[in-house]
């Protein structure tokens, strides 16, 4: 009789965080299968469907036989168009070859990553940050260093704060600007310092720019590469089409660079992906090209769920929050009600049906995340049963 000898998995692989978010969602999903009326502020994507005419423009592209391998980093009209968008929208000049589209924003933060980092580096990431900047990091083998922030100063890292993390190991800073959990947007000024602290060390900006369009306001998106020439050289600018067009599913994203960092960022993706899906391309060429109605529509309507979110949720006792100035989520402080964030959203969605994203997934578990990406009704009544919620603990 022979023994099996159990699969062993990489160091890599079994180093990586299991999705907090995730596992929240299983349960919310589970229990809407049984019947349970269940209001979920977890989504992390837009609830209108795709424009349509960018669906018209990927259909027409299957329908003409556009389904073959494209060049590895997009093709050229797209690479053309977006460098177009760029120095319309960011007042960034970037020749087409400086842009690689990859599959989502989020494939083409961790090809900038690998492209840039390595064993023994550090990567400054502020806390809260998006789930999955961390174990990008690990991945490519250097090592994250979470510099938690405050609600005082609006979930911004401050540039002392930078400047007391940074060791001769640190390689790359990563800008969540507007952010996901907190919706918050930095001002020129707060980029300016942080530049001028990066430029003086020739370290990395890695700036997620993916909720650009989001802004609420009198608030101005800023891109950190276009304050000087300094942040042109060292910021690796990510963005793409899942947020500002709904287009989550599509899975497109790009990346804008130094020459250099571009043609790695291509090079690994030529290897590991190669290109993007092709008539998903056509239909990003006419999302950039096309009418920009919908996308002003849609930022109305989150702005509408944003103030009513956040006007609940300031009048409730013993939780605060810091009105969000982009994206669609507004971060709970729940500090005070003596629980974390991962049993006070178990709890909430076993007790009230509520489901929310507890903050310890984005490295801050003071917190709790809810997302206004949801009709106005089921954010009425799930702020109710969120309120009553609190009010018993």
């Amino acid at each position: 009789m022979t023994t099996t000898t159990p699969m062993e998995i990489s160091g890599r692989a079994s180093q990586l965080t299991p999705s907090l978010t995730l596992s929240i969602d299983a349960k919310a999903k589970a229990m809407k299968a049984e019947g349970i009326d269940v209001c979920g502020f977890g989504a992390g994507e837009p609830d209108f469907d795709t424009p349509e005419h960018i669906k018209q423009a990927a259909i027409s592209a299957l329908q003409s036989g556009f389904t073959k391998y494209t060049p590895s980093s997009g093709i050229p009209e797209l690479r053309q168009a977006i460098a177009e968008k760029l120095a319309a929208d960011n007042g960034l000049n970037y020749k087409p070859t400086q842009v690689v589209v990859s599959n989502g924003a989020k494939h083409a933060c961790y090809n900038a990553i690998l492209a840039t980092c390595q064993p023994g580096d550090e990567v400054i990431i502020p806390a809260p940050y998006w789930v999955s900047y961390p174990d990008m990091v690990k991945l490519a083998g250097a090592e994250a260093v979470i510099i938690p922030t405050s609600e005082r100063n609006g979930w911004k890292i401050r540039a002392e704060d930078f400047e007391n993390a940074m060791t001769p190991r640190t390689k790359m800073l990563i800008l969540n600007s507007p952010g996901n959990p907190s919706g918050s947007v930095y001002t020129r000024e707060e980029m300016e310092a942080l530049v001028d602290i990066a430029a003086g060390e020739d370290i990395y900006i890695l700036s997620d720019e993916i909720y650009e369009k989001l802004v609420y306001d009198d608030v101005k998106h800023v891109s950190i590469a276009s304050l000087s020439k300094e942040a042109y050289d060292l910021t690796l600018t990510v963005n793409g089409f899942s947020k500002s067009y709904a287009m989550t599913g599509w899975r497109l994203g790009y990346l804008a660079a130094p020459e250099a960092v571009a043609k790695a960022v291509d090079s690994i993706q030529s290897h590991s992906t190669a290109n993007p899906c092709s008539f998903a391309q056509r239909g990003a060429l006419a999302a950039l090209k096309g009418d920009q109605q919908p996308i002003a529509d849609m930022r109305d309507e989150f702005d509408m769920r944003r103030n009513y979110m956040f006007d609940r949720i300031s009048k409730i006792p013993n939780v605060t929050a810091v009105k969000p100035q982009g994206a669609f989520y507004v971060l709970v402080n729940i500090s005070q009600l003596g629980l974390t964030s991962q049993n006070f959203a178990d709890r909430l969605l076993s007790k009230a049906n509520v489901a929310v994203v507890p903050g310890a997934a984005f490295g801050d578990d003071r917190t709790v995340r809810l997302s206004y990406a949801t009709s106005i009704d089921i954010i009425k009544k799930g702020l109710d049963r969120f309120q009553d919620f609190c009010r018993t603990l």
